[in-house]
């Protein structure tokens, strides 16, 4: 992969300057110039139509930003991404989870050795302890075959399953799913009191089986079983997604119940390896396989498409756009489904983890900015929540909105309420509404002059707010695939613009090395050398 500073391409000073002759540009105008803007900025692909076309860009822009795009090279780093190349070069990783939905007849190689019948034995693996779970023919150590399955991880052996899970509610089967990541021990109590030990599958997802949170959560839950029931039976009713064999056994379970995870997969990519373990309990493997299949479709997408119609390109350029020129911290992700509703957490962690980076790929500091923030909710929900700030607070933020045409439940009525709510928000963001509009909708309703002059510029919206429509035919487990692996590729794109090292995350290391030397101060009972805000709060919880 090319290491260039983006701010010393042709591209990005040509980008200056466009961006100071459109940023006062208002869309409203963009649109009654080219009746055609509307086919112009959208892409239709499979079951995805995504219109970007309300965004503050020209065609100039997109031509500029894909030549950005050319001259840090992307083509070249999609060739080491998808090829296995160790791209995350400060753990000389590759960065290879595309690798887990690729077909059976692929050869990835990694280290000379073609990975794929390895990952193919792997999920054959899950597959036949899902379907002997969800059948009852495998149980627990009464006999009875199990109602309730506990994932018990962090970060991204937490979030991608737990945000799968919940997404894909619909497609649920019989067994109830849980999620303990905190290490808040109200959590882990709070999860498994009212949960049967004789009925009850534990799913211990950590790579190294030395994680903290989840090692501690594992522990408890462990401790809770054994009230009960003999130490020999943990081998029953716990399982493991690690790679430290030693220490899962030691733990009590067995050698068969552990599924191996690699290192060239990053823990928040990792929800279509092993770590989806929990997602085939829930769904079962045919669910799963189509999980894998949607995203599959995507990485084909990504490689494959020129990128003028290719939609990750696309949408990391746009974000590049607001984040470098107009200034634009954060983005918004609006999903207008409530089974999506964990979704902008999930990519809070994919995007913000990846690219929260200020040391560029040559190990100096950046002096442009990088990772935005991200947030959001549900529509409609959100729409009674935070979108006052978006319409006219004071700043810029584009927003995905992410609807689907048919609901699963077949109610048409909800369904239109909710999809007339998901046009109209765009729209508003779009058009705005200006002072004369106000002023002759107060007449029409007959209010007074001076009422009208007191109030009306607390009612206008400038409008010009960009926004990016994604809408897909129905929430299936082949569209999720599709619309996680679209935001993967998207972390991935970025990453290369502003060359960084999207894949490592040295950035949560800090507070863990702290936490240990503080929870050591704990057991002795005495606070050694901080700095006095720390050492006073300390004294007060101590003190306790």
């Amino acid at each position: 992969m090319k290491a260039i500073n983006p701010t010393t391409t042709k591209a990005w000073k040509q980008l200056e300057k466009h961006y100071e002759e459109v940023k006062d540009v208002h869309m409203k105008d963009m649109f009654s110039q080219d009746p055609s803007r509307a086919e112009k900025f959208s892409i239709k692909w499979e079951d995805f139509y995504v219109d970007y076309s309300k965004n503050r860009i020209t065609e100039d822009t997109r031509k500029l930003l894909l030549d950005l795009a050319e001259e840090c090279g992307l083509k070249g780093a999609m060739d080491a991404y998808f090829g296995g190349e160790a791209i995350n070069q400060t753990e000389n990783r590759a960065v290879l989870h595309t690798a887990l939905r690729a077909s059976k007849d692929a050869a990835i190689q990694v280290d000379g050795e073609n990975v794929i019948p390895e990952v193919e034995n792997v999920k054959a693996k899950i597959k036949d302890f899902s379907f002997e779970v969800i059948s009852g023919a495998k149980k627990g150590f009464t006999g009875k075959p199990f109602t309730d399955v506990v994932n018990i991880g962090i970060g991204g052996s937490d979030l991608g399953p737990d945000m799968v899970t919940q997404s894909l509610k619909f497609y649920q089967n019989h067994l109830n799913l849980h999620f303990i990541s905190n290490v808040d021990g109200d959590h882990v109590h709070e999860t498994i009191k009212d949960l049967n030990p004789e009925t009850t599958l534990f799913v211990i997802v950590s790579k190294t089986f030395t994680t903290m949170e989840t090692l501690s959560n594992a522990t408890t839950a462990r401790e809770w079983f054994l009230k009960s029931v003999p130490e020999t039976e943990v081998s029953k009713h716990f399982v493991a997604v690690s790679t430290n064999l030693e220490k899962v056994e030691a733990f009590g379970i067995d050698p068969e119940n552990i599924f191996p995870m690699w290192d060239w997969v990053g823990g928040r990519f990792s929800l279509w390896s092993a770590v989806g373990l929990s997602i085939c309990l829930a769904i079962g493997y045919e669910n799963f396989s189509a999980l894998l299949e949607g995203a599959r479709k995507m990485d084909e997408h990504f490689k494959n498409t020129k990128f003028e119609e290719n939609l990750p390109v696309q949408l990391a350029m746009l974000t590049v756009w607001y984040n470098n020129f107009f200034k634009a911290e954060s983005e918004a992700i609006i999903p207008y489904s409530q089974y999506l509703e964990k979704f902008p957490s999930y990519l809070q962690q994919a995007i913000m983890e990846s690219n929260g980076k200020s040391v560029d790929r040559n190990g100096e500091k950046v002096n442009y900015e990088t990772g935005t923030i991200i947030w959001g909710e549900p529509g409609t929900n959100s729409q009674h929540a935070f979108f006052q700030l978006i319409h006219q607070g004071t700043k810029l933020i584009p927003a995905d909105f992410i609807g689907f045409k048919r609901s699963l439940f077949r109610d048409k009525a909800h369904q239109d309420k909710l999809m007339a709510n998901f046009f109209a928000q765009t729209e508003a963001l779009l058009n705005g509404k200006d002072e004369q509009t106000v002023v002759n909708e107060m007449k029409f309703k007959k209010f007074r002059s001076e009422e009208i002059d007191k109030i009306r510029s607390f009612k206008v919206f400038e409008g010009n707010k960009p926004t990016t429509t994604i809408l897909i035919d129905k929430l299936t487990p082949e569209s999720l695939g599709k619309l996680i692996a679209l935001y993967e590729h998207k972390i991935f794109v970025q990453g290369v613009i502003w060359n960084i090292f999207s894949y490592d995350q040295w950035g949560v290391e800090l507070g863990k090395q702290l936490a240990s030397k503080i929870l050591a101060e704990f057991d002795d009972d005495s606070v050694e050398d901080h700095d006095s805000s720390t050492r006073n709060l300390l004294k007060q919880y101590l003190n306790n």
